[in-house]
């Protein structure tokens, strides 16, 4: 997708200083059609008097939409600026999702009573050939607004670098500012292969609402209730990522809800209990949704990171699971109230499980991070989505979390550990591949190539079953094995996870007599190469004497032979 088109619906009169007469909320509407999910900017000017723009419970304007198919809609608008004591400027981005005539009015409410309305206005949109926003669909894939599947190839990109990183071995690596930024880091991901990647809202990363200073010369501090230089940061963020056809699970953090950074508590446990501290959150969630909800490229809003560790943060005094749970209750409840577009709302764990965060009817997906057990990634996601019912997600692993080890010491075993836990990803029923961690690593030591291979096959296979995926048991020794069926196309994964070469025999069931075209893919060359010697039974495809280096990976992928 296309960086999205910057349509302007209504002018603000920025040079005006004087209130309008008898008009409150003034809008207008160029002569212009518009296509599905282009971003339409409208601008708002507003006669009213108030203190805090940014407090719904003191003023709020949403815009009222009324789709061609007769859905109601209702939009958070955003505030931009004030021109004098009565006079300000606000701004509306919307996506349409439809083709066809809108209408709209802009609606004002006060201290949560409604004062008053624009007149409605029209606009056309027509068709266009984009997919749209990105929906859970099942256990394995996401889907389009247009019905096509989709499965992400994902990363952790948190943040850019920091000016002073606290890691022991690798401090001057994660500090290039010229290299690891959003430029280069997704660039060089989107061009390989990644389509899918998790980002954060920090005190040094997009700190949009907080008081600073930060550790990171790109932002500076500001008296501004929203940072400006991170907002648009953000705004540069979501526009790069459209631009490169990437989509994003953004971690909303739980801001600087701190008195000390201008919030409104002074401890972890408040943030979940306080009432002040939930309307503030409120607050916080209908600004992001306003001024970046339109976009496409966010595909998840992940709310909390690691919440288990903000609840063990005082490990003699715990958070109690109950007040986690009916905050992520509340807050997926409103989110979706203000959403329009329907966003895939998660959050993640670390380790430890909270009971009832799993089931909370408005979480969309569940997530949890896993490190120094890759090899569970598969039976921990499949044990997730049978017992809770809905998508599953890793968001983070990788060999080692510990950031005080030399990971150079054991750098072949991080690089296997990274390649691995893709494939387990794409083999399980999860709608986007497990997101290894250390970016900037793996970036130095070359691994971001290798996600061409999983993308390559990941495409094959929603090609080959539009969406559909039909695990299988693969019969092999020693080696682990897994396997699915995508339509009529069967694909294969054999990790050797010995120090010696294996010779072994694998067994690949079919449920029909039918003779198969095999082909073996070596990930990290992909090179791909027929396979000769093959026992086709009614009931087995076996492929006899197969080596399998040391610590070695294959996929194979079975075509229907024409013969």
């Amino acid at each position: 997708m296309n960086m999205k088109n910057k349509i302007l619906l209504l002018v603000c009169l920025l040079g005006m200083n004087v209130p309008m007469i008898g008009q409150t909320i003034k809008s207008s509407i160029h002569p212009i059609q518009y296509k599905q999910y282009d971003k339409v900017e409208i601008d708002i000017e507003l006669v009213q008097k108030f203190n805090n723009p940014y407090v719904q419970e003191e003023i709020a304007l949403d815009m009222l939409i009324t789709t061609p198919s007769q859905k109601e809609q209702i939009l958070p608008c955003y505030f931009v600026s004030k021109k004098s004591n009565n006079l300000s400027c606000w701004k509306a981005r919307y996506t349409p999702q439809e083709s066809g005539i809108y209408q709209y009015k802009i609606q004002l409410i006060k201290s949560g009573i409604k004062k008053d309305t624009s007149k409605v206005e029209r606009f056309e949109v027509n068709k266009s050939a984009e997919p749209g926003f990105l929906h859970t669909k099942s256990n394995w894939i996401l889907a389009f607004d247009n019905g096509q599947p989709f499965r992400g190839i994902g990363e952790n990109i948190c943040w850019e670098s920091r000016d002073n990183d606290d890691s022991k071995f690798f401090k001057k690596l994660h500090e290039k500012s010229e290299r690891y930024n959003y430029d280069y880091l997704l660039t060089e991901f989107a061009k390989n292969g990644g389509n899918f990647f998790r980002t954060w809202i920090c005190s040094w990363n997009l700190p949009i609402d907080y008081e600073g200073p930060f550790n990171n010369s790109r932002y500076t501090k500001s008296d501004e209730f929203y940072n400006p230089d991170a907002l648009a940061r953000m705004d540069y963020l979501i526009e790069l990522s459209e631009e490169l056809n990437l989509y994003i699970m953004l971690t909303l953090g739980q801001g600087g809800y701190l008195i000390k950074e201008r919030g409104v508590v002074d401890t972890a446990e408040d943030f979940f209990v306080d009432k002040q501290a939930r309307a503030w959150y409120k607050n916080r969630l209908r600004y992001i949704v306003a001024r970046w909800g339109y976009s496409t490229s966010i595909a998840m809003w992940e709310f909390i990171n690691e919440v288990d560790n903000i609840q063990f943060r005082n490990s003699n005094n715990p958070i109690d699971s109950k007040f986690i749970v009916d905050w992520h209750d509340e807050m997926s409840t409103y989110i979706k109230q203000i959403d329009p577009y329907c966003h895939i709302v998660t959050t993640s764990i670390s380790h430890r499980d909270i009971e009832g965060l799993n089931s909370i009817a408005n979480m969309d997906i569940n997530q949890k991070h896993i490190y120094n057990k890759t090899s569970s990634i598969p039976t921990e996601i499949e044990r997730y989505v049978q017992e809770f019912g809905k998508p599953y997600i890793i968001g983070e692993f990788g060999r080692e979390w510990d950031w005080s080890k030399n990971f150079d010491d054991f750098s072949h075993e991080m690089d296997i550990d990274f390649k691995r836990g893709l494939w387990y990803g794409l083999f399980s029923p999860t709608p986007v591949t497990p997101m290894s961690w250390w970016w900037e690593y793996f970036d130095t030591r070359g691994m971001t190539p290798y996600f061409r291979a999983v993308r390559k096959i990941s495409d094959r296979m929603l090609a080959a079953g539009n969406g559909s995926f039909e695990p299988l048991s693969i019969e092999v020794e020693n080696v682990d094995a897994f396997g699915v069926k995508c339509g009529k196309e069967i694909f294969v994964y054999l990790f050797n996870p010995e120090h010696s070469t294996l010779v072994i025999d694998v067994n690949i069931p079919i449920t029909e007599h039918q003779k198969y075209k095999v082909q073996a893919m070596d990930p990290t060359m992909l090179v791909v190469k027929d396979i000769l010697g093959i026992d086709n039974t009614s009931s087995f495809i076996t492929l006899k004497g197969i080596t399998l280096g040391a610590e070695k990976e294959v996929v194979y992928i079975l075509t229907p032979s024409l013969e």
